[in-house]
């Protein structure tokens, strides 16, 4: 597998992107999302994006440029409006609104609406917590997922993530999809040619598949739960910013959207801020003086695994797989944007 490095790739992003319609702000902001997600080892959400973003703008689902614009706002609250605009920029604009209502109230609630694909969302709760405060990020958007009991496509993968900052350490870092898988492992699957294990996702006649190119709904995360929290979650991002996503697609009103929502939390809120480091850095060590089970190595914390990869990776540079590469180079053919050798 071809290997490149972090910074080397995300000029390649950012030419891309800005080739295929973006400003550079958005690019920047964009590229810097997708390439942490490929140094964390999280490849389905990184640059094999690219070439479904250029097709968004080209489509009109994304409208690089946007302006974020505040749409309604009530003490702790905050709902903003995005304008089509990239995931990564409607994320950034409602993360720094959450920090801002944080300092003042103890809490900010920012949702973000009508934006487009919005990534590894652990990025944004990540970046609150290095800022000191807790992190609670979700995102919604159309059915690509079965209802548990149901045939089709129902519900959306809708991911949440939860970060929690820890005094003089990494951050512990929660980032799930409700689904059994996230879509871009599907994809990623696809790109290396590789199958993909029975329960991640269902053919067209509702039966289970390991074949990605046959595949016609993610399965939900432990089936009932799974599917439960997803539409709590459509609530919560969608619904609750007046931009109902889920209802509106089922009874063929609307095609799609993508929202997010990220809440900002300040743990002094609570009591001395002394008193919440303390209890973080002894659950961290709790957690981490466990006996391991039989054939682990090391019992780790949410998000520990990716920033090791990452340390790693920013070293070693980011492996791609061969698909992916055929696709970015094709794009920039397409787009006339120079091929960086590690890649040609």
């Amino acid at each position: 597998m071809p290997r490149i490095s972090a910074d080397r790739l995300k000029a390649f992003a950012i030419d891309l992107l800005c080739a295929g319609g973006f400003t550079d702000n958005d690019a920047r902001q964009t590229a810097d999302l997708l390439v942490w997600a490929n140094l964390r080892g999280t490849d389905s959400h990184g640059v094999l994006r690219i070439p479904r973003y250029v097709e968004m703008i080209e489509q009109g689902v994304l409208a690089s440029g946007s302006e974020v614009v505040m749409a309604h706002e009530f003490g702790a609250v905050a709902v903003l409006e995005g304008g089509k605009c990239p995931g990564s920029v409607g994320m950034n604009a409602a993360t720094d609104r959450a920090d801002m209502l944080a300092r003042r109230f103890g809490i900010g609630w920012c949702a973000v609406r009508a934006i487009s694909h919005a990534g590894a969302i652990g990025y944004f709760a990540g970046e609150l917590a290095a800022r000191g405060l807790v992190g609670i990020v979700m995102s919604a958007s159309k059915p690509l997922m079965s209802y548990h009991g149901a045939k089709g496509e129902a519900l959306s993968t809708n991911p949440l993530a939860i970060a929690a900052p820890v005094l003089n350490g990494q951050p512990v870092v929660l980032d799930m999809s409700t689904a059994a898988v996230a879509l871009g492992k599907i994809m990623a699957a696809k790109d290396a040619g590789k199958p993909i294990p029975k329960g991640w996702a269902i053919d067209a006649n509702g039966a289970e598949t390991t074949d990605p190119a046959q595949v016609a709904a993610l399965l939900p995360m432990a089936g009932a739960k799974g599917s439960g929290l997803s539409l709590m979650i459509e609530v919560l991002t969608s619904v609750m910013a007046g931009n109902a996503v889920i209802g509106p697609v089922l009874l063929g009103r609307k095609k799609g959207g993508f929202n997010g929502t990220v809440i900002a939390i300040d743990p002094a809120a609570f009591g001395p801020r002394e008193d919440f480091d303390s209890a973080m850095t002894d659950l961290v060590k709790a957690i981490r003086a466990l006996d391991p089970a039989e054939s682990v190595d090391q019992v780790m914390l949410p998000g520990e695994r990716g920033a090791r990869t990452a340390q790693q990776r920013a070293e070693t540079g980011i492996a791609l797989a061969e698909g992916t590469v055929r696709r970015l180079a094709d794009l920039a053919g397409r787009l006339g944007v120079a091929v960086p050798p590690e890649l040609a």
